[in-house]
């Protein structure tokens, strides 16, 4: 049996084994896209290459059979290059959004058009962990967003956009109504306290997603009552108490102590609070004159001067977010500094590097091309945007299910299983770094259980093996020449005349979302 090295590790593979097959052994993971278990390499995306001692160039490891005495590099410099550049290429011909411009666009990134399909399925207790997944005060933000997701809505290219501030209304007033409101779970304490000044919309948030990962929070406030501008600048006209009060309550049944009158700078300072807990979240608003100085902090250009990555001020440990860095009153924008800042400050109190959250990799097709549009339009709802009719200006179920059917479903059909953007992602892969015409949009809807968007195809060619391997009388096949080639069923037959058998395994093999399960 072949022995070899793989990044200075040996492993014995048996006769005929490959590369990957080693590396595998080993626990080391090479990416792939052309390769399935089961299948032969095609060899096609090249993501899997590695260096080999003594050859003059890279290999893919899916197909290199395992020679003795091999010394293999999986993870250099050369290597992840090579890998960036292959994942670069793929992008240049790949026609899709990652994420819908709705949740693009939204300040806090919540997954717009999943909540949607929920509310369209009448399925609103997962609806409401999607929201609340982003976004603390949902039934507060239903009422006074501006909405600025509605805006790059596809669907007012055709008609309006969707109604995507009132569905979030629907299902966090739905929730509220309910004998037991949703309350994430909260992770084993970490023994860790952090003190939140300010209990407006960007503390409460930070709170909010402090709790849940096991973080203790103290919230203090100048103001009797927890809610900052929301309860103070806010006309109840608009946000009525009640609908406030429930979501404030959830934040303190999660575990936040709230100690109201205690205004920072008088009795109690910032380095008092150094001293006491593990870090600070500053979101006190707007500042007055002399506050920052007051508390030792440096000033930016519209408040206090922060890390935009990580919402670090110049005091180690202490993060601010809201209007105090923003000087501007957008409580959706504080909801999402909340969040973020949430992520740093774990970060930083359990003693991990701070990099801040996250950002999701995204593709995105732009500006939509003549007749675009009606390639989405063909598998959504067609009435107009509905007027609510209630007299408190909010959806019933039968209104927020049939505007939720509007949705065009923007986003890709798989974006976590996706193999293409987690490896994108991965290798910091640039979407423009190869740029060429694009195709036109297309959607093939035909079959009754999957959907075919061949901009989004890599030609790995699995599906054509799977669709053989299962015995399909016409399968799938490579159409085309050059830069044009295509999988498609031959003749020019259906997607359902194509895969009678197959459909769903070619679906879940796929390696990006080109194939995909219809909802």
């Amino acid at each position: 049996m072949p022995r070899l090295t793989i990044d200075n590790r040996e492993v014995e593979v048996p006769a005929g084994s490959t590369i990957l097959d080693a590396a595998n052994k080993l626990g080391i993971e090479i990416p792939t896209l052309c390769f399935l278990e089961g299948c032969e390499p095609s060899t096609s995306c090249m993501v899997c290459v590695v260096k080999v001692a003594g050859m003059p160039s890279l290999v893919p490891a899916c197909a290199t059979i395992a020679r003795d005495g091999m010394q293999i590099e999986s993870e250099c410099d050369v290597v992840r290059e090579a890998r960036r550049a292959a994942l670069e290429l793929l992008l240049s011909d790949h026609l899709g959004d990652c994420m819908g411009p709705c949740q693009v666009t939204c300040p806090a990134g919540m997954n717009i058009p999943l909540m949607i399909r929920q509310i369209a399925a009448g399925d609103l207790a997962d609806a409401i962990v999607t929201v609340k997944r982003d976004i603390a005060l949902p039934a507060v933000l239903g009422r006074i967003c501006p909405a600025p997701c509605e805006k790059p809505c596809r669907r007012a290219a055709f008609d309006r956009a969707v109604s995507i501030c009132l569905l979030k209304r629907y299902v966090a007033d739905a929730d509220l109504g309910s004998e037991n409101p949703y309350l994430p779970q909260r992770k084993t304490t970490q023994g860790k306290r952090v003190a939140v000044v300010g209990a407006g919309p960007a503390g409460l948030a930070a709170a909010y997603y402090l709790l849940q990962e096991g973080i203790d929070c103290t919230i203090f406030d100048d103001h009797d009552q927890p809610g900052g501008s929301l309860r103070y600048a806010v006309a109840a006209e608009k946000l009525p108490r009640d609908v406030l009060d429930k979501e404030i309550a959830l934040v303190l049944r999660l575990g936040a102590e709230f100690k109201g009158g205690s205004r920072i700078g008088a009795l109690l300072s910032i380095e008092d609070l150094r001293r006491d807990f593990d870090a600070v979240f500053v979101a006190v608003g707007k500042l007055a004159d002399g506050d920052a100085e007051a508390m030792g902090l440096d000033i930016g250009k519209s408040g206090l001067a922060i890390d935009a990555a990580t919402y670090q001020t110049n005091l180690p440990g202490v993060f601010a977010g809201g209007d105090v860095v923003r000087g501007r009153r957008l409580a959706v924008r504080s909801v999402a500094d909340g969040k973020e800042a949430a992520v740093s400050i774990v970060q930083y109190v359990l003693g991990r590097p701070v990099t801040g959250p996250a950002k999701a990799f995204n593709t995105r097709i732009g500006r939509l091309k003549d007749g675009e549009i009606e390639t989405f339009l063909a598998g959504a709802g067609d009435g107009p945007r509905i007027t609510p009719d209630a007299a408190d200006g909010g959806f019933s179920e039968d209104q927020a299910r049939r505007e939720a059917a509007r949705c065009l479903h923007c986003d890709c059909r798989k974006p976590q299983s996706c193999k293409l953007r987690l490896h994108a992602a991965q290798y910091d892969a640039k979407t423009s770094r190869y740029q060429g015409p694009r195709r036109l949009f297309t959607q093939n809807t035909q079959h009754p259980h999957v959907i075919y968007e061949s901009g989004k195809c890599i030609d790995c060619g699995i599906c054509i093996q799977i669709a053989a391997a299962a015995g399909e009388e016409l399968g799938l096949a490579f159409v085309g020449r050059g830069f044009d080639v295509r999988v498609a069923v031959p003749f020019g037959r259906s997607t359902a005349e194509g895969l009678k058998i197959a459909a769903k395994k070619c679906a879940e093999a796929c390696p990006t979302g080109a194939l995909a399960l219809k909802d």
